[in-house]
């Protein structure tokens, strides 16, 4: 089964170097988000990537998003930042809102699905930022397997995935709900899933700088 620490405000600095062996040696962590527990590998290690779309059963068709702790930390994975989507950086993140960017080149197809777009947010969840500014950016998709419901439970992640994955980073039950509003802004901005933050709210803000908010 998984290894589990604590995970919190007083607990992830000791907690980092565990952390980071895991991810250096290819493995699969579960953290908690602002939503439910997410499974984190490095986005630029292959190897972990295919691990992870094992351990969840993903088709090859479905993209795999990626969580930030800092905007700057963006940079590396996208080929452009359009007005758009830097609007609703400054707007909404930190924040439940996922952004899809054009994709930088040499990402790896398990994290675009071949798309050329990554799907990026920046957590407001603050033990998880911290984290982030010393690992980099880390995948966040959700911590169950596929079709099956995401998991706000450390206990259930444990059961589930333990035998699959390395590492279980409880933080205690997470907060579940909805999951995050995901917006495409690699052009003219689209929805693509209704979130935690209203529709409503993301079209009134782009209307305000003259975008239309496609579905």
């Amino acid at each position: 089964m998984a290894l589990v620490l604590p995970f919190n405000d007083s607990s992830c600095d000791a907690a980092l170097p565990h952390i980071q062996r895991v991810l250096a040696a290819r493995g699969v962590v579960a953290l908690p988000t602002e939503t439910y527990y997410g499974l984190a590998v490095r986005p630029t290690d292959e190897e972990a990537l295919r691990r992870l779309v094992e351990v969840k059963g993903r088709p090859p068709d479905k993209p795999i998003l990626v969580l930030i702790g800092a905007p700057e930390q963006v940079v590396p994975l996208v080929e452009a930042i359009t007005p758009a989507a830097s609007l609703l950086m400054e707007r909404f993140w930190p924040g439940p809102l996922t952004i899809v960017f054009p994709a930088a080149s040499g990402l790896s197809p398990l994290l675009t699905a071949g798309s050329g777009t990554i799907g990026v947010r920046w957590s407001p969840l603050p033990v998880l930022q911290r984290l982030l500014i010393h690992t980099g950016p880390l995948t966040g998709t959700s911590a169950n397997r596929s079709s099956e419901p995401p998991l706000a439970d450390p206990g259930a992640v444990q059961d589930i995935l333990g035998s699959s994955i390395d590492l279980i980073l409880d933080g205690g039950l997470s907060p579940g709900g909805t999951a995050s509003t995901v917006i495409d802004a690699c052009e003219g901005p689209r929805l693509l899933r209704a979130g935690v933050i209203a529709t409503d709210r993301v079209r009134a803000v782009l209307e305000r700088s003259g975008y239309t908010l496609s579905s």
